[in-house]
Protein backbone atom coordinates (compact mmCIF):
# COMPACT_ATOMS: atom_id res chain seq x y z
CA UNK A 1 0.00 0.00 0.00
CA UNK A 2 1.38 3.39 -1.05
CA UNK A 3 0.75 6.01 1.63
CA UNK A 4 -0.75 9.41 0.89
CA UNK A 5 2.35 11.01 2.42
CA UNK A 6 4.61 9.23 -0.09
CA UNK A 7 2.42 10.32 -2.98
CA UNK A 8 2.48 13.88 -1.64
CA UNK A 9 6.28 13.79 -1.34
CA UNK A 10 6.67 12.64 -4.93
CA UNK A 11 4.26 15.32 -6.14
CA UNK A 12 6.22 18.01 -4.29
CA UNK A 13 9.48 16.78 -5.82
CA UNK A 14 8.21 16.52 -9.38
CA UNK A 15 5.08 18.72 -9.66
CA UNK A 16 3.46 15.79 -11.46
CA UNK A 17 -0.23 15.04 -11.06
CA UNK A 18 -1.43 13.15 -7.97
CA UNK A 19 -2.73 10.18 -9.97
CA UNK A 20 0.48 9.98 -12.03
CA UNK A 21 2.51 9.95 -8.81
CA UNK A 22 0.37 7.22 -7.26
CA UNK A 23 0.58 5.11 -10.43
CA UNK A 24 4.38 5.17 -10.76
CA UNK A 25 4.87 4.57 -7.04
CA UNK A 26 2.68 1.50 -7.35
CA UNK A 27 4.65 0.32 -10.37
CA UNK A 28 7.99 0.82 -8.57
CA UNK A 29 6.80 -0.62 -5.21
CA UNK A 30 7.27 2.73 -3.49
CA UNK A 31 10.86 3.32 -4.64
CA UNK A 32 11.03 7.12 -4.72
CA UNK A 33 14.10 7.44 -6.98
CA UNK A 34 12.75 4.86 -9.43
CA UNK A 35 9.39 6.64 -9.45
CA UNK A 36 11.02 9.99 -10.20
CA UNK A 37 13.02 8.40 -13.00
CA UNK A 38 9.88 6.81 -14.44
CA UNK A 39 7.99 10.10 -14.30
CA UNK A 40 10.86 11.86 -16.07
CA UNK A 41 11.02 9.19 -18.73
CA UNK A 42 7.32 9.48 -19.37
CA UNK A 43 7.50 13.23 -19.08
CA UNK A 44 10.16 13.42 -21.73
CA UNK A 45 7.96 11.31 -24.01
CA UNK A 46 5.06 13.67 -23.44
CA UNK A 47 7.30 16.67 -23.94
CA UNK A 48 8.27 15.32 -27.33
CA UNK A 49 4.69 15.65 -28.51
CA UNK A 50 4.85 19.38 -27.81
CA UNK A 51 8.31 19.93 -29.26
CA UNK A 52 7.09 21.02 -32.70
CA UNK A 53 4.88 23.79 -31.34
CA UNK A 54 6.24 27.29 -31.85
CA UNK A 55 7.91 28.82 -28.80
CA UNK A 56 8.54 32.48 -29.55
CA UNK A 57 7.78 34.04 -26.18
CA UNK A 58 9.93 33.67 -23.10
CA UNK A 59 12.74 35.45 -21.30
CA UNK A 60 16.26 36.65 -22.10
CA UNK A 61 18.52 37.06 -19.09
CA UNK A 62 22.19 37.54 -18.22
CA UNK A 63 24.64 36.97 -15.41
CA UNK A 64 27.90 38.89 -14.96
CA UNK A 65 30.62 37.80 -12.54
CA UNK A 66 31.41 40.27 -9.77
CA UNK A 67 34.84 40.77 -11.33
CA UNK A 68 33.22 41.73 -14.68
CA UNK A 69 35.69 39.38 -16.38
CA UNK A 70 33.10 36.84 -17.53
CA UNK A 71 29.40 36.79 -18.26
CA UNK A 72 26.62 34.83 -19.94
CA UNK A 73 23.54 35.67 -21.97
CA UNK A 74 20.77 33.16 -22.54
CA UNK A 75 17.25 32.81 -23.90
CA UNK A 76 14.58 30.35 -22.77
CA UNK A 77 11.35 30.30 -24.77
CA UNK A 78 7.73 29.45 -24.09
CA UNK A 79 4.72 29.33 -26.38
CA UNK A 80 2.74 32.11 -24.71
CA UNK A 81 3.38 35.42 -23.03
CA UNK A 82 1.17 34.20 -20.18
CA UNK A 83 3.69 31.47 -19.30
CA UNK A 84 6.69 33.76 -19.81
CA UNK A 85 5.30 36.05 -17.10
CA UNK A 86 4.54 33.13 -14.78
CA UNK A 87 6.62 33.09 -11.59
CA UNK A 88 7.26 29.35 -11.92
CA UNK A 89 8.75 29.79 -15.41
CA UNK A 90 10.76 32.85 -14.45
CA UNK A 91 12.19 31.09 -11.41
CA UNK A 92 13.14 28.15 -13.63
CA UNK A 93 14.97 30.45 -16.05
CA UNK A 94 16.74 32.10 -13.11
CA UNK A 95 17.82 28.64 -11.89
CA UNK A 96 19.27 27.84 -15.30
CA UNK A 97 21.09 31.19 -15.44
CA UNK A 98 22.50 30.88 -11.91
CA UNK A 99 23.63 27.31 -12.59
CA UNK A 100 25.37 28.27 -15.83
CA UNK A 101 26.96 31.33 -14.24
CA UNK A 102 28.66 28.97 -11.80
CA UNK A 103 29.66 26.52 -14.54
CA UNK A 104 32.18 26.80 -17.35
CA UNK A 105 30.04 25.88 -20.34
CA UNK A 106 31.69 27.49 -23.36
CA UNK A 107 28.80 27.07 -25.78
CA UNK A 108 25.15 26.08 -26.10
CA UNK A 109 25.81 22.36 -26.48
CA UNK A 110 27.93 22.32 -23.33
CA UNK A 111 25.31 24.39 -21.47
CA UNK A 112 22.60 21.82 -22.25
CA UNK A 113 24.71 19.14 -20.60
CA UNK A 114 25.33 21.07 -17.36
CA UNK A 115 23.70 19.46 -14.33
CA UNK A 116 20.72 21.18 -12.71
CA UNK A 117 19.18 19.51 -9.64
CA UNK A 118 20.64 16.14 -10.55
CA UNK A 119 19.74 16.17 -14.24
CA UNK A 120 21.09 17.87 -17.33
CA UNK A 121 19.59 21.23 -18.23
CA UNK A 122 18.28 19.64 -21.43
CA UNK A 123 16.41 16.99 -19.42
CA UNK A 124 15.20 19.58 -16.91
CA UNK A 125 13.67 21.68 -19.71
CA UNK A 126 11.85 18.63 -21.08
CA UNK A 127 10.50 17.81 -17.63
CA UNK A 128 9.31 21.40 -17.20
CA UNK A 129 7.38 21.07 -20.49
CA UNK A 130 5.25 18.38 -18.88
CA UNK A 131 4.74 20.41 -15.73
CA UNK A 132 3.77 23.64 -17.49
CA UNK A 133 2.00 22.09 -20.47
CA UNK A 134 3.71 24.19 -23.14
CA UNK A 135 6.68 23.66 -25.41
CA UNK A 136 9.75 25.25 -23.84
CA UNK A 137 13.13 25.69 -25.48
CA UNK A 138 16.51 26.67 -24.12
CA UNK A 139 17.25 28.33 -27.45
CA UNK A 140 20.40 30.42 -27.13
CA UNK A 141 23.41 30.77 -24.88
CA UNK A 142 26.67 32.74 -25.08
CA UNK A 143 29.53 32.99 -22.62
CA UNK A 144 32.26 35.65 -22.75
CA UNK A 145 35.55 35.41 -20.85
CA UNK A 146 37.42 38.69 -21.04
CA UNK A 147 40.93 39.09 -22.39
CA UNK A 148 43.40 40.90 -20.09
CA UNK A 149 42.08 44.41 -19.51
CA UNK A 150 38.66 43.47 -20.84
CA UNK A 151 35.36 44.19 -19.10
CA UNK A 152 32.19 42.15 -19.65
CA UNK A 153 28.82 43.85 -19.25
CA UNK A 154 25.19 43.18 -20.13
CA UNK A 155 21.88 44.90 -20.63
CA UNK A 156 18.42 43.37 -20.53
CA UNK A 157 15.62 45.50 -21.92
CA UNK A 158 12.55 45.06 -19.69
CA UNK A 159 10.72 42.72 -19.55
CA UNK A 160 13.42 40.51 -21.03
CA UNK A 161 12.62 40.74 -24.74
CA UNK A 162 16.08 41.99 -25.80
CA UNK A 163 19.46 41.23 -24.27
CA UNK A 164 23.02 42.38 -24.94
CA UNK A 165 26.41 41.05 -23.87
CA UNK A 166 29.53 43.09 -24.61
CA UNK A 167 33.28 43.05 -24.03
CA UNK A 168 35.10 46.39 -23.87
CA UNK A 169 38.88 46.52 -23.78
CA UNK A 170 40.92 48.90 -21.63
CA UNK A 171 44.65 49.38 -21.05
CA UNK A 172 44.44 50.71 -17.48
CA UNK A 173 43.01 48.69 -14.59
CA UNK A 174 41.54 51.75 -12.87
CA UNK A 175 39.39 52.70 -15.88
CA UNK A 176 36.72 50.07 -15.18
CA UNK A 177 35.86 51.59 -11.81
CA UNK A 178 35.18 55.12 -13.06
CA UNK A 179 31.69 56.53 -13.43
CA UNK A 180 32.46 57.76 -16.94
CA UNK A 181 33.40 54.25 -18.07
CA UNK A 182 30.32 52.72 -16.45
CA UNK A 183 28.16 55.30 -18.20
CA UNK A 184 29.85 54.50 -21.52
CA UNK A 185 29.21 50.77 -21.07
CA UNK A 186 25.54 51.46 -20.38
CA UNK A 187 25.28 53.70 -23.45
CA UNK A 188 26.96 51.11 -25.69
CA UNK A 189 24.63 48.31 -24.60
CA UNK A 190 21.57 50.53 -24.94
CA UNK A 191 22.71 51.46 -28.44
CA UNK A 192 23.11 47.82 -29.44
CA UNK A 193 19.69 46.96 -28.03
CA UNK A 194 18.04 49.82 -29.91
CA UNK A 195 19.95 49.76 -33.22
CA UNK A 196 20.59 46.01 -33.67
CA UNK A 197 23.90 46.23 -35.56
CA UNK A 198 24.61 43.28 -37.85
CA UNK A 199 28.28 43.08 -36.84
CA UNK A 200 31.09 44.84 -35.05
CA UNK A 201 32.93 45.96 -38.21
CA UNK A 202 32.87 45.41 -41.96
CA UNK A 203 34.78 42.16 -41.51
CA UNK A 204 31.79 40.72 -39.64
CA UNK A 205 29.31 41.23 -42.49
CA UNK A 206 29.26 38.09 -44.70
CA UNK A 207 30.34 38.68 -48.29
CA UNK A 208 27.14 37.14 -49.65
CA UNK A 209 25.08 39.65 -47.65
CA UNK A 210 27.09 42.54 -49.09
CA UNK A 211 26.81 41.08 -52.61
CA UNK A 212 23.04 40.77 -52.23
CA UNK A 213 22.78 44.41 -51.19
CA UNK A 214 24.96 45.45 -54.11
CA UNK A 215 22.72 43.50 -56.53
CA UNK A 216 19.63 45.23 -55.12
CA UNK A 217 21.20 48.68 -55.53
CA UNK A 218 22.42 47.81 -59.03
CA UNK A 219 18.93 46.67 -60.07
CA UNK A 220 17.49 49.98 -58.90
CA UNK A 221 19.99 51.85 -61.05
CA UNK A 222 19.62 49.63 -64.12
CA UNK A 223 17.11 51.90 -65.85
CA UNK A 224 18.66 55.18 -64.76
CA UNK A 225 20.48 55.73 -68.06
CA UNK A 226 23.65 56.72 -66.19
CA UNK A 227 27.09 55.64 -67.51
CA UNK A 228 28.58 52.50 -65.96
CA UNK A 229 31.40 54.37 -64.21
CA UNK A 230 28.86 56.69 -62.56
CA UNK A 231 26.74 53.71 -61.52
CA UNK A 232 29.82 52.08 -59.94
CA UNK A 233 30.55 55.23 -57.93
CA UNK A 234 26.93 55.41 -56.77
CA UNK A 235 27.13 51.72 -55.80
CA UNK A 236 30.23 52.38 -53.70
CA UNK A 237 28.38 55.15 -51.91
CA UNK A 238 25.35 52.93 -51.30
CA UNK A 239 27.48 50.10 -49.94
CA UNK A 240 29.33 52.49 -47.65
CA UNK A 241 25.97 53.70 -46.38
CA UNK A 242 24.89 50.09 -45.85
CA UNK A 243 28.03 49.46 -43.77
CA UNK A 244 27.44 52.64 -41.77
CA UNK A 245 23.94 51.43 -40.93
CA UNK A 246 24.99 47.83 -40.21
CA UNK A 247 28.39 47.95 -38.49
CA UNK A 248 28.42 48.85 -34.82
CA UNK A 249 31.64 50.85 -34.96
CA UNK A 250 30.39 52.93 -37.91
CA UNK A 251 26.84 53.53 -36.69
CA UNK A 252 25.83 56.99 -35.51
CA UNK A 253 25.52 56.95 -31.73
CA UNK A 254 21.86 56.60 -30.78
CA UNK A 255 22.09 59.54 -28.34
CA UNK A 256 24.02 61.82 -30.74
CA UNK A 257 23.81 60.99 -34.43
CA UNK A 258 26.64 63.41 -35.26
CA UNK A 259 29.10 61.04 -33.56
CA UNK A 260 29.91 57.48 -34.61
CA UNK A 261 30.57 54.74 -32.06
CA UNK A 262 34.26 54.78 -33.02
CA UNK A 263 34.41 58.52 -32.37
CA UNK A 264 32.58 58.06 -29.07
CA UNK A 265 35.14 55.45 -27.95
CA UNK A 266 38.02 57.73 -28.95
CA UNK A 267 36.54 60.71 -27.09
CA UNK A 268 35.84 58.72 -23.92
CA UNK A 269 39.31 57.20 -24.12
CA UNK A 270 40.92 60.65 -24.17
CA UNK A 271 38.70 61.74 -21.28
CA UNK A 272 39.83 58.75 -19.23
CA UNK A 273 43.45 58.77 -20.41
CA UNK A 274 43.01 55.28 -21.82
CA UNK A 275 42.56 53.48 -25.12
CA UNK A 276 39.13 51.86 -25.31
CA UNK A 277 37.91 49.25 -27.77
CA UNK A 278 34.83 47.10 -28.21
CA UNK A 279 36.13 43.57 -28.73
CA UNK A 280 32.82 41.83 -29.37
CA UNK A 281 29.12 41.89 -28.62
CA UNK A 282 26.04 39.77 -29.09
CA UNK A 283 22.39 40.82 -29.17
CA UNK A 284 19.47 38.46 -28.55
CA UNK A 285 15.96 39.43 -29.68
CA UNK A 286 13.22 37.19 -28.31
CA UNK A 287 12.28 34.49 -30.82
CA UNK A 288 14.66 35.79 -33.49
Amino acid sequence: MISAATVKELREKTNAGMMDCKKVLTETNGDMDAAIKLLRERGIAKAGAKADRAANEGVITARIHDSATCGILLEVNSETDFVSKNENFQNFVAQIADTLAAANAADHAAALAVTLAGHSIEESVKAKVVEIGENLQFRKYVRYDAAPGGVIASYIHPPGKVGVLIEVGTTKAETAGTDAFKELIKDLTLHIAACAPKGLSRNDIPADVVDAERDIFRARLADSGKPENIIENILKGQINKFFAESCFLEQPFVKDDKVTITQLLEAKGKELGDTLSVTRFVRFGLGE
